[in-house]
């Protein structure tokens, strides 16, 4: 939509951009869309988020074996060397605790409750990246038009100063005309030196936030589909966000420790089963199978206070965390107010540019025929063409500012995701991980085993 604008007001450098844009697409250039899945795939913030995610699914693993029996072997052999006596026992102990003032089981709860929110930052890392990739493609895409803009007015001002130097000769122009265009050739050169500059950082930040260089760009296409209102934004921001479930769930787990900080200064009853063969013993009466079953009840009466100091930690933590979710609310809803006005600045930039484009190539129409009959000099023409070319790059500013607050707006409403768009690349199983590893099921050393966890070291960027 608006490189075809750009093509109906301009001339020489609008022709320029066409052709650069066509043999970008003959070439295979990146679309926008190409940028983002790259940017997913390349991504080592996702990689990093994604194995912080594995770490908490294993908080649950171990949150869950508190509540399930241990079993343990032990085999002992002794001599005595004043009695010159041995003895030798195996033992097989399997301990259990039946009750732990809910501790245990809220321990269990807040760790599912941070896998979840872990989750959920993990979506919110995803939307940051691609809204980087959005941003580095955008500005190489507005470099790279603006730089073809800017060579455009180079070789018409070359041009202008060869025409000028051949009527100085003829005596049609003064040396003051030749000297203008002398110098308006020179800015225009240095602008252009400026432009490519911007276009050579254009790409490096492109490189940080895709993982490779461009390929050409093909423009960004249309523009994405937005939330219906600025209102449904808001109600996205403030409920559906990624931060946010991240933030809430975070609570629930805050919530959940307090309870866990409650539960250690309740009773707690464990349960103990031994099983034992003696073998060898200095007393015959000692040798040979034995079992014994005994219940353990224990309670805090006193420790210095550090349980107290647990609780009302947690309380505390769980308070800070209940008012981070209320401060993530107002940065959500703050970004979609931020969006839909970079989004309203820029429809009216683009409409402004537009309107500046039309009268600024009538005037520079004007101007030339006017010089032609001697009514205007080459200075006039000078600022005419400048005041076309500043329209022009005004109108392709505009252009990608409106595009990047779109993106925004889909990011503030927590709809910049891979699902969301349908990027065309594999997405990363967040229940896979977890999955693999069942809580609470026994397992033994094993060739099978060995492979598992050689497949696991191995597969950083599944």
């Amino acid at each position: 939509m608006m490189t075809s604008g750009i093509i109906r007001t301009g001339r020489a450098a609008v022709a320029g951009l066409a052709l650069a844009a066509f043999a970008a697409g003959a070439a295979g250039a990146d679309s926008l869309r190409d940028a983002m899945a790259d940017a997913y795939r390349n991504s080592p913030v996702l990689e990093q988020n994604r194995y912080l995610l594995r770490v908490r699914d294993e908080g649950v693993n171990q949150a869950v074996a508190q509540l399930l029996p241990t079993v343990s072997f032990a085999a002992t052999a002794s001599r005595d060397l004043v009695a010159d006596t041995t003895s030798s026992t195996a033992r097989l102990v399997a301990e259990m605790t039946l009750y732990a003032g809910g501790s245990r089981v809220a321990a269990r709860q807040a760790a599912e409750a941070t896998v979840e929110a872990v989750r959920q930052q993990l979506v919110a890392a995803e939307s940051q990246v691609l809204l980087d990739a959005v941003t580095a493609y955008l500005e190489v895409w507005e470099a790279q038009q603006v730089v073809s803009v800017r060579q455009s007015n180079v070789r018409v001002l070359t041009q202008q100063l060869r025409a000028a130097q051949d009527r100085f000769e003829v005596g049609e122009d003064t040396r003051t005309d030749v000297a203008q265009a002398e110098a308006q050739l020179a800015q225009a050169r240095s602008s252009l030196a400026a432009a490519e500059g911007t276009l050579m950082i254009a790409r490096e930040l492109f490189n940080l936030a895709v993982g490779r260089y461009p390929n050409g760009l093909s423009g960004p296409g249309g523009l994405p589909h937005l939330p219906r209102s600025e209102e449904e934004a808001d109600r996205l921001a403030r409920q559906e966000h990624p931060a946010i479930r991240a933030a809430q769930f975070e609570v629930r787990a805050a919530e959940l420790a307090v309870e866990e900080a409650r539960g250690n200064t309740r009773p707690n009853l464990s349960v103990d089963l031994s099983a034992s063969e003696t073998f060898q013993s200095p007393i015959a009466s000692q040798e040979g199978f034995g079992a014994s079953l005994s219940l353990t009840l224990s309670q805090p009466i006193y420790q210095g206070g550090r349980l107290g100091s647990f609780e009302r930690q947690a309380m505390a933590q769980a308070e800070a965390t209940r008012a981070s979710l209320n401060r993530q609310v107002q940065v959500n809803l703050q970004a979609v107010g931020n969006a839909y006005a970079r989004l309203r600045i820029a429809n009216a930039q683009i409409q402004a540019s537009d309107q500046r484009i039309r009268a600024a190539q009538l005037a520079l129409d004007g101007v030339r025929e006017e010089a032609s009959l001697g009514a205007r000099t080459t200075l006039d023409v000078l600022d005419a063409e400048q005041d076309l070319l500043e329209a022009r790059i005004s109108r392709i500013e505009a252009s990608a500012d409106l595009y990047a607050a779109s993106y925004a707006i889909l990011s503030a409403s927590g709809l910049l995701t891979v699902a969301q768009l349908d990027l065309p690349v594999p997405r990363y199983d967040v229940e896979a991980y977890g999955n693999a590893f069942q809580p609470g099921v026994p397992r033994v050393a094993s060739p099978q085993g060995e492979r598992l966890d050689g497949l696991l070291r191995a597969i950083g960027r599944d």
